[in-house]
């Protein structure tokens, strides 16, 4: 066996130094669309339930406990196919996975007609609790599938990008997340606001979605909302059938562009950890005992994931609602602020892979710290600003809050990586996912259940509480990150001892 690491070894000849530069630009691009489409398909369901709650009075402890079921799914995937992905072709990995994502998104926009279809309903507790039931099926499917998104993306990025150069171009990279996440926002959001049959003249459409949505119909102000909503009646369907569409033609450019390792193209590996071809399944499960499984700073990171991905999915999966309930913004200006906060988030991300590779010396764990303090800082000032505060000021707190939380949800990724070296950096960022995707009992059914609890006694006060939640999860990841202060930048010295 060959123990020995080449760190970033440069290429001597200059042909295959300029082909596998030109392959590492390709691989980085590639996967970044591919990514950001992932979200197209797993995103844009949070848009949706605006249009799903007025057309069928789904509660929002019933999205709550979806939302919880399908993000603990989609971390038990995470880790799943992170294992998977450290023994598996990457290109076909990620192509075929954002296949099936596509398909279960089609699926998505039938689920009342297959609702219709068991129960032979088209209204009603049991129509309703039916569509529940299959919506409820077909994101779990698809958030199972959705974790074959980021594993092989974890593995190609360690065997194409040298580790001193790894914080600053995969934080480059991990702006997929945001762009992605913005785009499905501004996409969702114009779908919401325009498409859809316009029953605002069908006074028992509009009644029937006074009822779901628990509006007087006396109650003028409040009336616009549900005229909004039968305006644009059916328009959730296209929430998941054009994102659909796209990721369909994703998958097809993924398989087209992306190629697994650099000896797959004849060039020479960057870290030659082990020979390939040579090691047994038993080497390489005690390879992961020691680098991941036994690797106390993998556990710190994956705790720390689950603080930070519970402020990060509570603005992403309640922010179109939020907004629209507690500040009376329209779904489309809610859409464009979630799109500011994505915005603002690939700025923190630059920033912080730029940071810590130039002065934290690839301590990630270190900028994730000072991140998570900033975080903590512009959420009390959200929560404190005076409710007649101009919405321009709203969306720039919001989209500080944004910066700081970004830069730690890339940064563990990398930390991660580095710390398991690129011989298991998939399978290190499957363990420590499954932390942050378990964040979904909190920001999920936690804030469903708290939203709809606290407004029977408080109404108007609960998104107040949500935040001071979201403040306490910050200053918790403050601590847990101050655990790893000493911590080294990375593992692969390990393997030479």
């Amino acid at each position: 066996m060959d123990h020995n690491v080449n760190q970033g070894q440069p290429l001597t000849d200059a042909t295959s130094s300029k082909k596998f530069k030109y392959w590492q630009v390709r691989t980085i691009i590639a996967t970044m669309v591919g990514y950001a489409i992932f979200y197209f398909v797993r995103k844009n369901f949070s848009f949706a339930i605006p249009g799903l709650t007025a057309e069928y009075g789904i509660t929002k402890t019933s999205f709550g406990i979806i939302m919880t079921l399908v993000t603990i799914v989609y971390g038990i995937s995470r880790f799943l196919n992170g294992i998977l992905a450290d023994r598996m072709n990457a290109r076909y990995h990620m192509s075929i996975g954002l296949f099936l994502c596509a398909v279960a998104n089609f699926a998505f926009g039938w689920g009342a007609d297959l609702s219709s279809l068991f129960t032979g309903q088209t209204g009603g507790p049991m129509f309703t609790n039916t569509m529940v039931l299959i919506f409820g099926v077909i994101l779990i499917l698809n958030n199972f599938i959705q974790g074959s998104g980021f594993p092989p993306v974890a593995r190609l990025l360690t065997h194409w990008i040298p580790q001193n150069e790894l914080a600053t171009k995969m934080s480059v990279w991990n702006t997929s997340h945001s762009i992605g996440a913005a785009l499905v926002a501004i996409l969702a959001g114009y779908i919401m606001g325009t498409l859809g049959t316009d029953m605002s003249a069908n006074p028992e459409i509009v009644n029937s979605i006074a009822a779901n949505l628990k509006i007087n119909v006396n109650d003028a102000d409040k009336m616009k909302s549900v005229i909004e909503s039968a305006t644009h009646y059916g328009a959730w369907r296209w929430c998941f059938w054009i994102p659909a569409a796209i990721a369909l033609a994703g998958s097809i450019g993924l398989f087209i562009t992306l190629r697994d390792t650099p000896s797959s193209v004849d060039l020479p590996e960057l870290h030659k950890t082990y020979k390939k071809g040579r090691e047994s399944s038993a080497e390489f499960k005690a390879f992961l005992r020691k680098s991941v499984y036994r690797n106390k700073w993998i556990w710190i990171l994956g705790i720390a994931n689950f603080f930070v991905y519970v402020v990060r999915f509570a603005v992403l999966d309640w922010g179109p609602t939020f907004l629209k309930e507690a500040h009376g913004m329209t779904l489309s200006n809610a859409g464009w602020t979630v799109a500011v906060f994505e915005i603002f988030g690939i700025l923190g991300m630059l920033a912080a892979g730029w940071a810590t590779d130039k002065y934290f010396a690839g301590k990630a764990h270190r900028t994730s710290l000072y991140c998570m303090v900033g975080v903590a800082i512009f959420m009390t000032i959200f929560l404190y600003l005076p409710d007649s505060s101009p919405q321009w000021i709203m969306i720039s707190v919001l989209a500080m809050a944004g910066f700081f939380i970004y830069g730690p949800q890339a940064l563990i990724g990398i930390a991660a990586a580095n710390q398991a070296t690129n011989r298991a950096a998939a399978t290190a960022n499957g363990l420590t996912g499954l932390f942050g995707y378990a964040s979904g009992l909190v920001s999920g059914v936690g804030v469903g259940y708290m939203v709809d609890s606290i407004n029977k006694v408080n109404p108007g006060k609960a998104w107040d509480y949500v935040f001071m939640m979201m403040i306490g999860m910050a200053l918790a990841g403050v601590l847990i990150f101050a655990l790893m202060w000493k911590a080294k930048a990375h593992g692969y010295d390990e393997l030479e001892n």
